[in-house]
């Protein structure tokens, strides 16, 4: 089946170099038995407050914040204005929310380069923020309308026809995550598209627990050997404290995957709650500046965004996201895959990660969905998300994009490396990367 050829959209270098300076999140809590202790705004808050008590510089220094979030709570309106208000920022300081399903903490990063790049900013706060726990359960249509009737009724007998007229069926509660992660064009759930991209390449099950287990391992390590400095502390309501990511499971197994049934084709399929992204809560942030406002107020560098790509693609195959965005940006920068030590690509789901790779390598891919003359080249293990990803530590939709960007810097960092790709598949069929240097 052949996917729509990208074509380039807003992104791109900014005019004046952007500098990433810090960043901070949240454990990522992976969702049990209802919502969890914190709201998508509580966690920003957390976040946000530990990485701004450590600048050189008030909050109200900033010259705006940009928060990426899919479902904030009713309370939450312009979640982003909420968060700055809480966070000290002062009045003055403006806050907007973006959304861009899940590459949102992405999109808010690039939002802020740009207003940087185009001199209208110095300062900016940027992530996302998410608390899947938190989805809500709606009533049905059907219900909406009879309690509308309900409240416009004004005499007994009208309210006594309605509940003649009330049916079982109106009880039946709508689960707006579902809904949510199902592409309403195409009518598919995101693993269904995982699915068939996986098809395509002949990955197997095993493929996929195979990319699973090294998913948990290497995040299980990251965490022994602390190179997740990235996390700060969150303090519940109860005096509960949460320090580390927790959907890691560090004995994971080929055998004790196996022992899982697929979920989204129950009959054929080989997609599993195993080999998916996990439904969790957490934030991330990051700090951008431009270079006044690092010599302003002596900022360390952690690193520079040095350009960004969005690209739209058939949405039955969106797991082909960051192909479609890493492509046309690594041209553009005449860079080949030796040129980038690491990559971070958001695991969505093992296949969709596995079926990346091979696309990436595969000439006749690149030539008729890209129009290229060959293929991009191989992406090594070694290369590759060397810290686990989003099947070990969760996916919280509006947050993921900024926490691998994050990530990215910071294992450029660790590993003195210069150069590295962060990329993201983005339900209803996009993609979105990044190119990050370590300064």
């Amino acid at each position: 089946m052949a996917v729509s050829s990208s074509r380039s959209a807003a992104g791109h270098a900014p005019a004046r170099p952007v500098y990433i300076v810090d960043g901070a999140r949240t454990p990522f809590l992976k969702a049990r038995t209802g919502p969890g202790p914190f709201r998508p705004s509580d966690l920003a808050v957390h976040a946000g407050r530990a990485l701004l008590a450590r600048q050189p510089f008030a909050p109200e220094a900033i010259d705006q914040v940009i928060l990426g979030c899919i479902m904030p709570g009713p309370e939450e309106a312009n979640i982003a204005r909420v968060v700055a208000l809480r966070l000290g920022c002062g009045d003055r300081v403006p806050a907007w929310t973006v959304q861009r399903n899940c590459a949102t903490g992405m999109q808010a990063i690039d939002s802020a380069a740009q207003d940087i790049g185009a001199g209208r900013a110095e300062l900016v706060l940027a992530g996302g923020t998410e608390a899947m726990s938190h989805a809500p359960v709606l009533w049905s249509p059907r219900m909406a309308a009879w309690l509308a009737q309900w409240a416009a009724a004004r005499t007994f007998r009208q309210r006594l026809g309605l509940l003649g007229a009330l049916r079982p069926a109106y009880f039946k509660p709508v689960i707006a995550l579902l809904l949510g992660l199902t592409d309403p064009v195409v009518g598919l759930s995101m693993g269904q598209t995982a699915e068939i991209i996986s098809r395509r390449y002949g990955i197997t099950r095993t493929d996929m627990d195979a990319y699973a287990v090294r998913s948990h391992q290497r995040l299980a390590a990251a965490q022994s050997e602390g190179r997740l400095d990235e996390i700060v502390p969150l303090f519940d309501d109860d005096g509960g404290v949460h320090l580390h990511d927790d959907g890691v499971r560090p004995d994971s197994s080929l055998d004790k995957l196996a022992r899982l049934k697929p979920f989204f084709d129950r009959e054929f399929g080989n997609v599993t709650p195993g080999n998916s992204s996990q439904i969790t809560d957490g934030a991330a942030w990051l700090l951008l500046a431009s270079e006044t406002a690092v010599e302003q107020y002596a900022l360390p560098v952690l690193g520079r965004m040095v350009d960004s790509q969005w690209a739209g693609l058939d949405p039955r195959q969106m797991g082909f996201g960051p192909v479609h965005a890493a492509t046309p940006l690594l041209k553009r920068r005449r860079l080949g895959f030796d040129k980038i030590d690491y990559w971070e690509i958001n695991e969505a789901f093992a296949g969709q990660v596995l079926a990346c790779q091979r696309a990436f390598a595969d000439e006749a891919y690149c030539r008729d969905e890209l129009n290229l003359r060959g293929a991009m080249g191989e992406i090594a293990d070694e290369r590759l998300n060397v810290d686990g990803g989003a099947v070990a530590l969760g996916h919280p939709v509006g947050t993921s994009g900024a926490r691998i960007v994050l990530h990215l810097l910071k294992v450029l960092e660790q590993r003195q490396a210069r150069r590295g790709v962060a990329a993201i598949c983005i339900g209803g069929g996009q993609g979105g990367a990044m190119l990050l240097e370590r300064a």
